[in-house]
């Protein structure tokens, strides 16, 4: 592990991504326990109060975990995909609106991502996903549904397709894409879109991956994408004539 400091840059912040380095590297192994606080100020040389706030860092983000008792202490803990989840989908949201990322392209990518889980989906998914894919529809299909709460049920749409898949590490690399592109993409053309084209393209979706068409559920996504992306265009025309 290294134990090396800068002095200039945040001390704690160091030591969680030391001990997080060694986490991931296999140095320490899930249910470890970790040094404890007076083993780490003497490794690190600090004080008891910076590795407090570095361990504070790395139970965050469900690195670690605490117990009491004579046997407590923090432990490597074992992370789960869905734990992981939040961070991916803040991540993801964060890199977006820092770097500024143009619409086109955020849609490209998570389209991209989706279609290679569709095919996978119309195999493998399960009746409570597909259930989950209709009765999003049928609440889509609304007539008092608020733009909000159609954007949330679309969200829940393309997540249930995309955890049909059957494969967490694809879950877990989509959850930026749709829960956090998704709103994104939802917010700028919810007051563009055709609430009966979308519902009418997400029930040729839902019938392609119950009929388990694989080439059918990829040339929906590939429509939808079509589609969202003429809405941005639309929008963005219409407020720059605004201007």
């Amino acid at each position: 592990m290294k134990t090396d400091l800068d002095e200039n840059k945040d001390l704690s912040a160091q030591i969680a991504e030391a001990i997080r380095d060694a986490i991931i590297g296999g140095s320490l192994i899930v249910d470890q326990r970790l040094p404890s606080e007076a083993e780490l100020c003497e490794k690190f040389d600090v004080g008891r109060s910076t590795v407090r706030e570095a361990l504070k860092r790395l139970a965050a983000q469900n690195l670690i975990r605490t117990q009491r008792g004579a046997s407590g202490g923090a432990f490597v803990n074992r992370m789960s995909f869905e734990d992981a989840y939040d961070q991916q989908i803040t991540t993801s949201t964060l890199l977006l609106s820092m770097n500024s990322v143009d619409f086109e392209t955020a849609c490209e990518a998570r389209y991209a991502l989706e279609r290679s889980c569709a095919p996978l989906s119309a195999q493998r998914r399960t009746p409570d996903q597909l259930a989950t894919m209709r009765a999003e529809i049928h609440r889509q299909s609304q007539p008092g549904l608020t733009d909000e709460a159609f954007c949330a049920s679309d969200v829940a749409f393309h997540r249930a397709l995309v955890d049909g898949a059957g494969n967490p590490v694809l879950s877990y690399q989509l959850a930026g894409a749709v829960e956090a592109m998704q709103p994104l993409m939802n917010m700028i053309t919810y007051t563009q879109r055709d609430r009966e084209r979308i519902v009418g393209l997400h029930t040729q979706l839902a019938d392609a991956i119950e009929g388990q068409n694989q080439a059918a559920s990829v040339q929906v996504l590939s429509d939808l994408e079509v589609y969202t992306v003429q809405l941005a265009k639309s929008f963005i025309s219409k407020s720059a004539k605004k201007h």
